[in-house]
């Protein structure tokens, strides 16, 4: 057990921190400690974790994307009129259209990485304002709002009403949400490409010399956060029920707050689903419970702030720290059973 926890320190204490925040908030608001508000809570932050699974991998890798939001606002548009041109279209050919666009354009950002030498960061802060140039330079900002129906009917597949005349209701985006991070979980923790991301993002330099192909680190990750971005943007369209062209923008730095907060480091090298699915919920509790609360939006980022730097700075600590009786425990019994053998 005590493996386990030294093995995945920000995970637990993060966890812990969930807990503790949502105690509080319960005592807070009559309305938050419900199932219907968790399901709500989960529904309205599927689409932050589909985008931060896919930039968890970037992170691993020793990368930095803050285009992908913008890069699933593209994916929005493009996808709205290619299903027009195709006359309706269905989900399948939806899906295929948004994850192609998103591929294509993490590629984009790969290639300014990798062959012309460019800084991640600089790179996709570049591709950040000229997509989103192009986007509005295009479309003019007008919204698209007569989109097929297969796209704006709710997609259920669980509900129930509750005594209190709540509804809990599992849809489309979860579900989407949770093989996203199924798919992110197996390449990274059951494949060779996942552990050669791991390996590259802790020592590029070593991972060249070990011959892992550093071209095809790039282009998998930055691909993977297009093609997370393109599936994002389709079931934020979907949720809104709308095409609107700055609806994304901004959400990046929240998803690399959350990310951050789940364990990844910026460094590379480091970093989980769980924790990163973690890192979301977080932020998303406590959103949730502020406004449960009454609390001016203006306040919110300044409060969840605070909260990140304080979930940080727990997470960084050893969790033999944290827990020094449980620490102190095994150390003991180890003597023991020293003492024992001789």
């Amino acid at each position: 057990m005590r493996r386990l926890m030294l093995g995945h320190t920000t995970e637990f204490t993060l966890f812990a921190v969930m807990i503790v925040l949502c105690i509080a908030l319960s005592f807070a608001t009559d309305r938050f400690f419900t199932i219907s508000n968790a399901f709500d809570v989960l529904n309205v932050s599927a689409v932050n974790i589909i985008f931060a699974v896919g930039l968890l991998v970037v992170l691993i890798s020793g990368g930095i994307d803050i285009s992908f939001a913008v890069a699933a606002s593209v994916v929005q548009y493009v996808t709205a009129l290619a299903i027009a041109y195709l006359g309706g279209g269905n989900w399948a050919e939806g899906f295929i259209i948004a994850g192609a666009v998103g591929i294509g354009l993490g590629l984009i950002n790969a290639a300014l990485v990798y062959k012309l030498q460019i800084i991640s960061i600089v790179a996709t802060i570049s591709t950040f304002n000229i997509f989103f140039g192009l986007l509005m330079f295009f479309t003019k900002g007008v919204s698209i709002y007569d989109l097929p129906e297969w796209l704006t009917t709710r997609v259920v597949f669980y509900e129930r009403e509750m005594s209190d005349g709540s509804w809990l209701e599992l849809t489309l985006p979860v579900v989407v949400m949770i093989l996203c991070c199924v798919a992110t979980w197996f390449m990274m923790s059951r494949t060779t490409i996942g552990r050669q991301l791991y390996a590259f993002g802790d020592n590029p330099e070593g991972a060249r010399r070990f011959g892992i192909n550093i071209g095809a680190m790039h282009y998998i990750s930055f691909g993977w956060l297009g093609l997370m971005a393109g599936i994002g943007g389709l079931m934020q369209a979907h949720y809104a029920e709308e095409v609107v062209p700055n609806a994304l923008y901004g959400r990046e730095l929240d998803v690399l707050a959350a990310t951050v907060l789940g364990g990844a480091r910026l460094g590379g090298g480091k970093g989980s689903v769980i924790g990163c699915v973690l890192g979301v919920l977080m932020v998303s509790i406590t959103q949730n419970g502020l406004n449960l609360m009454g609390v001016s939006p203006f306040a919110f980022k300044m409060i969840v702030g605070a909260i990140i730097l304080v979930a940080i700075t727990l997470s960084s600590a050893r969790i033999d720290k944290l827990l020094p009786f449980f620490a102190k425990g095994n150390i003991q019994k180890g003597q023991a059973q020293k003492r024992e053998a001789h």
